[in-house]
Order: C-alpha cells, then structure tokens, then sequence
C-alpha cells in the first residue's frame, strides 16, 4: 500500500489531536446527558470502526486520490476544461466535493440499500466524539464508486482532494461531538460549519428532523436546499432511531449484520410513531 505522507502522518496527527481535545470538551461541557456508559460506548464504537477505517484507507481515500491524478493527466472534468488558475480549482474542487457529499448523505436515507448500511450509524443511543466514526464498513465501500463518479465528473485536483479528506474528518467529529460551546459562539460558527447542535437535529428519533441538516463540512447547503432545521433544544432531542432503543440489540456481531436485514418501520417498539408538538422552522436560531 502507498504511503501518502499528508494523510498518514500529518492528516492522522491533526485528527488525532481534534479527538482528544474534543473528548475533554465534552466531558467538561456536555451538550447533552448521557443515556449509557460512556466508556463501553466509545470502546464498542472504535472496535466496531475498524473494518471501515481498513476500507477507506486502503479503497475509500486512494482510489478517488489516483482517480484525480490521471484526471489531470487526461484532462478529464470540469475544473480541467474551464481556465482557471490552480488555487481557484483547489477551491472550487473542495467546495465542489463538500455539496456532492451533501447529496450523498441524502442519498444514504432515501436509497433503501444505502439506508440499510447508513443506519447502523443512526442507531448509536448516544452521539459523540465516537458516534463520527461509527460506519458500517460496507457503507465505506459502497461510497467508493460515488466518490470516484465525482472526481471524474468534476476533475477535483488531487491536492484539494486530499486537504478535503482531512478536512471531512475534521468536521465530522466536531459536529458529531457532545461539546455544548456557548450559544452565541455556536451560532456564529453554524453560520458557515455544520456545529454539534445542528448535527444532533439530525440524529433525532423525529423523522422530520432526521431528514434534515445533511451537511458536513458547511452548513449553506442546508440553507440553499431548504434543509436547515434549528431552533430545537438539545434537552429534548431523543437521540437514535425509534426501532432501536435497546442496547441488547446493538451489539457489535448484531450490528455488522443489521445491513443485510430488513430495516424496521420509522415507530417506536409499542408501535407509535415519535413526534414533536412545536414544529421548527427553517431559519430559526440555535437553541440551548
């Protein structure tokens, strides 16, 4: 396997680094209480990662980055056929991969086979720091031939592509993380990054609110689409899917095998489907 320096020392010691200073930020200000041991959860999640963490540095992350090379070389896509100078087609091909991610998250909620694998992630009882690396390791391979549709599609320069994986990891644990940061500094940031509180919308048990909030790195395409959902205070956010509220049944063999068994309906185990009596509104502020 190819050593890629950026990645596999600088990228991991940035990464690295975000984890640990994010676990000692929730656990000085959590956003929100924990439902279970924190420590069984964290362990289970990093153990259960690690056939996904094998697909995406040995597929996931290499195949689109030499995809991207002989892009450039070919003078295939987008940013290949329109002159522009590099650092423009370094940051359009990083904005550009962040909106097709934005697609790609929608499409693992609305594409029944996508969903079966995606909602191994939304099953985690708890959401944080741990909850960011908790994929099922076929929705890793399955991203594989997205990922290399859009670098042919859009001719993503290698180098803007690799500051984005480093970048997508970044954001994915801070917005999966359970730091309750100050009101007003997290709605500054919420103005151009996905945050922890708008992300734990999207992890709600609240069918409406898991269909929203599908950014990952920036919050505009939330904003752009229609999708944006705040102002809902994170005390009453039931974090996971309703299907799932036992912990017996989130072991890790139970949950490599979730994939390949039909997904339960949107309902709670005595059949009632989970709602909120105040309906939130696109644009509203971020709440406690």
């Amino acid at each position: 396997m190819t050593t890629i320096p950026i990645l596999d020392v600088y990228g991991a010691l940035i990464l690295g680094m975000l984890a640990l200073v994010l676990l000692y930020c929730q656990w000085r200000r959590p956003l929100r209480p924990a439902q279970l041991s924190v420590v069984r959860r964290s362990v289970g999640n990093v153990v259960f990662s690690l056939p996904g963490s094998a697909a995406a540095r040995l597929a996931m992350i290499p195949v689109p980055l030499a995809v991207s090379v002989w892009a450039h070389d070919q003078g295939v896509g987008l940013l290949n056929w329109i002159p522009v100078p590099g650092w423009l087609a370094a940051v359009l091909g990083f904005l550009l991969m962040d909106w097709a991610y934005y697609w790609w998250h929608w499409a693992t909620h609305q594409v029944p086979l996508l969903w079966r694998f995606h909602h191994v992630h939304h099953t985690d009882l708890d959401m944080d720091v741990s909850t960011s690396v908790r994929f099922h390791f076929g929705e890793i391979i399955l991203s594989v031939p997205f990922r290399v549709a859009v670098v042919l599609l859009l001719g993503v320069p290698f180098l803007a592509l690799l500051i984005y994986e480093i970048g997508f990891g970044c954001a994915t644990l801070f917005h999966h993380s359970n730091w309750r940061l100050p009101v007003r500094l997290e709605r500054i940031l919420n103005m151009v990054f996905v945050t922890p509180r708008m992300h734990g919308i999207h992890h709600s048990i609240v069918r409406r609110e898991t269909d929203s909030n599908w950014g990952t790195v920036f919050s505009w395409w939330d904003k752009l689409h229609g999708t944006l959902r705040r102002g809902i205070p994170q005390n009453e956010i039931t974090i996971g899917l309703p299907a799932y509220r036992s912990e017996k049944e989130l072991t890790l063999p139970k949950l490599m095998v979730l994939p390949f068994k039909k997904p339960r309906p949107w309902e709670l185990p005595d059949g009632s489907v989970p709602e909120r009596n105040t309906e939130a509104e696109e644009g509203n502020t971020m709440e406690a």
